[in-house]
Formats: C-alpha cells, sequence, structure tokens
C-alpha cells in the first residue's frame, strides 16, 4: 500500500517502536465481520457462527454476501468488527431515548437497535440526502420498528431536541485513516490539511450533539481514523469547553488499548478512552470515548407527541387487511400516521416533527389504494412470525425468482386469495399476494437483485 510520506512520518513519531509493525499491518488484508439480528426468532441453517467477536454481543468474523438470503432478510448486517465496540460501548438500555447524529449507511443504527429491541425511540439521522436513504433502506432491512429517520443538520437537531436523550452517538466524519485496508482509495483525500479540516467539523458537530443530552446522559464518540487531533485531542477540547462532561471507562478487552494522553494535553482522564489498532487486534482502526453530562447544559423544552392522523375510511381498510392476513398486533390509532398514501407506525413517545425533514417517522406499514390496502415490505420484515396468519416456505431457487422480481406457482398455498409472508430458511423475504393460486411477486422494484445461490 502506498501511504503518503507524511502519513509515515508522523506515525514513526508517534509510535515509536510499535510504528514497523503499525506501518506492516496496511500490507494485511481488511477483516470482515457481521452481527447476526435478535430481532429474529431463528438464524439461516447454513451461518457459520464458529468465529464470535469477543467484544461484540451479537457480532462475528466472516464475510456474507449482500446477495444471500440471510442479508436480503435482514437476518444478518454485515460490519467490520472494530466498528462493533463502538455500539457494545453506547449499549443503550431498553426504553431509551437514543439518538445516532451521523448514522449512514446504518451499521451503528441497526446495533444500536438490537440493544433497544422495540422499546424507546431511536433518532438516526444523516446530513447527506443520497446517504440518508441508504440509512433508510438497512434501517428497513434489519426490521427496525422504532427508528425516527431524518436528513437533518446537527444545528437543527439540537433546536429540536435539546436535554432530550439518554445516549448520543456521534461516530464522526473523519479522516478515515483506519480504514485505508479496507477502503485503498481514501488515501487520495488524506494530508495533514484533512486531517485538521476534520477536527474542526468533529468540534462543530460535537458543540451542538452535546445539547440533546439530558443529565446523566451518556455520549459516545468515534472515529475510524488514528489521527490524535480527531481522536485525543477533540475529546481533550471537549472536556476544557464543557466541564459539564466527565469521561466513562471504558472497558477494554485483550488488543483494545488506553487512549493517549500524551497526544492531547496530557490530562490523565484520556486513558479512559479506547483505541483499536489493526497491529493489535482483529480488525480495522477505531477510536472511541465515552463521556457523561453530569448537570443540566440545555434546558429541555415541553415536547408535545406526535399525534396519528388515519382518517375513518383509511382505518377500515387498515382494520380488514389486519383481521384477513395478521394476528397478535397492536397498532394504537394515536401512532398511525400517514404521509400521503403511505401508512407509518410512530415510535412510543415520538415528539411533534415541526419542520424536520423527515426521511422515515417510523415503521413503514404500507399503502393505501383505492379500495384496499397494501403490506409493505417492511412490514414483512419487521413482523415476527406469529403476527402473520399465513406464512409460506419457499425454496431457495423461489426466493432467487421473488428477489428478481418473477411470479411463480407454489404447490402448497394456505389460501386461494389474499395476502401471504414468504420466508425462506426461516428468514421473512416478503409480502406476496395468492392470485389465482399463482403467487404475485410484491418485492419492491428498486430493490431486486440477482442472487447468489452458492
Amino acid at each position: 500500500m502506498n501511504l503518503p510520506k507524511e502519513f509515515i512520518q508522523k506515525y514513526q513519531k508517534l509510535l515509536g517502536d510499535d510504528a514497523k509493525d503499525f506501518l506492516a499491518s496496511f500490507e494485511d488484508p481488511a477483516t470482515n465481520g457481521f452481527r447476526v439480528n435478535p430481532h429474529h426468532q431463528s438464524l439461516p441453517a447454513n451461518l457459520n457462527l464458529t468465529d464470535p467477536v469477543s467484544y461484540s454481543k451479537w457480532g462475528y468474523f466472516g464475510k456474507i454476501s449482500g446477495r444471500s438470503v440471510a442479508h436480503q432478510s435482514g437476518a444478518v448486517y454485515s460490519q467490520e468488527p472494530s466498528a462493533m465496540f463502538v455500539g457494545e460501548t453506547a449499549a443503550p438500555t431498553a426504553s431509551q431515548r437514543v439518538l445516532d447524529l451521523c448514522a449512514a449507511p446504518g451499521g451503528k443504527t441497526t446495533h444500536l437497535s438490537s440493544f433497544l429491541g422495540s422499546t424507546g425511540l431511536l433518532v438516526t439521522n444523516e446530513i447527506m440526502g443520497k446517504r440518508s436513504k441508504v440509512l433508510a433502506e438497512n434501517v428497513e432491512r434489519f426490521g427496525v420498528a422504532n427508528a425516527l429517520i431524518l436528513n437533518e443538520t446537527p444545528e437543527v437537531i439540537a433546536s429540536h431536541f435539546p436535554g432530550f436523550f439518554d445516549t448520543v452517538l456521534v461516530d464522526a466524519p473523519c479522516s478515515g485513516e483506519g480504514m485505508f485496508r479496507k477502503d485503498p482509495d481514501g488515501i487520495k483525500y488524506w494530508s495533514p490539511d484533512y486531517v485538521r479540516e476534520c477536527a474542526v467539523r468533529q468540534q462543530t458537530i460535537l458543540a451542538e450533539a452535546v445539547k440533546t443530552l439530558k443529565p446523566g446522559g451518556t455520549l459516545v464518540y468515534s472515529t475510524c481514523t488514528f489521527a490524535p487531533e480527531e481522536d485525543e485531542q477533540t475529546i481533550a477540547w471537549l472536556l476544557e469547553t464543557y466541564p459539564e462532561l466527565e469521561v466513562l471507562p471504558i472497558d477494554k478487552p485483550a488488543g483494545i488499548v488506553d487512549g493517549h494522553p500524551e497526544w492531547a494535553d496530557g490530562n490523565p482522564e484520556l486513558t479512559k478512552t479506547a483505541r483499536l489498532f489493526p497491529h493489535l487486534m482483529r480488525g480495522e482502526g477505531h477510536f472511541v470515548a465515552k463521556l457523561r453530562l453530569t448537570s443540566e447544559l440545555t434546558a429541555p423544552k415541553k415536547t408535545r407527541l406526535q399525534r396519528g392522523n388515519l382518517t375513518k375510511d383509511q382505518k377500515m381498510l387498515l382494520d380488514s387487511f389486519v383481521a384477513d392476513s395478521l394476528q397478535s398486533v397492536d397498532w394504537p390509532s394515536r401512532r398511525l400516521i400517514t404521509f400521503g398514501d403511505q401508512l407509518y407506525l410512530l415510535p412510543e413517545a415520538t415528539p411533534e416533527f415541526g419542520h424536520l425533514k423527515v426521511v422515515r417517522p417510523g415503521l413503514h406499514l404500507g399503502t393505501f389504494k383505492k379500495g384496499r390496502f397494501e403490506p409493505a415490505y417492511a412490514l414483512a420484515l419487521a413482523l415476527p412470525t406469529d403476527a402473520v396468519r399465513h406464512n409460506v416456505a419457499i425454496s431457495i431457487t423461489e426466493w432467487a425468482m421473488v428477489v428478481h422480481g418473477d411470479q411463480f406457482k407454489h404447490d402448497a398455498l394456505p389460501v386461494k386469495k389474499g395476502w401471504v409472508r414468504l420466508v425462506c430458511d426461516n428468514q421473512p423475504v416478503a409480502f406476496a399476494k395468492v392470485v389465482n393460486g399463482a403467487v404475485k411477486n410484491f418485492f419492491p422494484k428498486g430493490l431486486r437483485f440477482d442472487a447468489h445461490l452458492n
């Protein structure tokens, strides 16, 4: 790997005797990993779970095809192993209010959702429009039911949610030094000036993020870079600027080491932060810090809950679909909201949107058509087995036809007409409509692909 001369010299000076092994690690292949989805009641039979990531509750080493049943159904999420340490450090508890401020493509959001289950409120935000759509797709595939997905600036988030969250994650945009093995093109953009630009941007983001914390709330800051300017020095700035914050110790399994106070202002509190170096552990480069707000920084405002807006006619269509196709579901009317003809289930205790740019206001339930309701792809992936009246097991060959957008016949259909959920290898795939013995495909056109069956 052709590393920049200034990069090499910088880390030779900073790391001393460790520099040789550190720089040599860039010639090794990137490490692959995935997390399993605890929302799923079972996992694909052929999933290799023999090499767990020691510090991750749901993590494993290995590579998953993006064109497999496991990936398409949301049974797994491909994530680089050291990135899993960020979610494990945040580890929100049930019913908390959680913010993932810089969330795309969604790895850490889906990880946070694994801790929350279906409880609480997970506000997940991405400032870039195109990336926010990718975030929405990944949240949908993972079956997350309690996420409010936004496309906003940190400033707007801070003004709308002052003193609101129990847990805030800032996985900050950075110079990406820790991902050079995974994405060598990142080397093209590296320079000392770029590192400094990133550090300034991170301070700007953090200045807004802290405003959203409630007293006693925790802020987790992470980067995928080795640069002290973006890591220890940023935390030193944060502590100096906001004396209301204190650094919390992070439990560090073997191979994960303390942050370096000597790379910042010498504050011994920085040893509580964590560094993940690829020459010391199996994974790419990361830095993680966890802080707690000890006293009120920003006064919370009285929040009104977003209310549902379902009309009487829409409710009748929805009730008809539920009676025919679902069971064991409880969707209070106050949490059912339409955007145009699209119906969503709001997470519990969702505040009013105001002028927020909302990408997804919750779980997408489906679409109102003339005289009927059609269930959404997201709903098929989110509902547990016993919540759907008719689950139809399909073969891997039939699954490949579904994700390609093809129609097919099936020998064992439970109804002559109506909605069924297709299931392959015990994983939810999509809703389909049975019409005259044929399975009408409703797999989303924009997500169709050629499957890998091997």
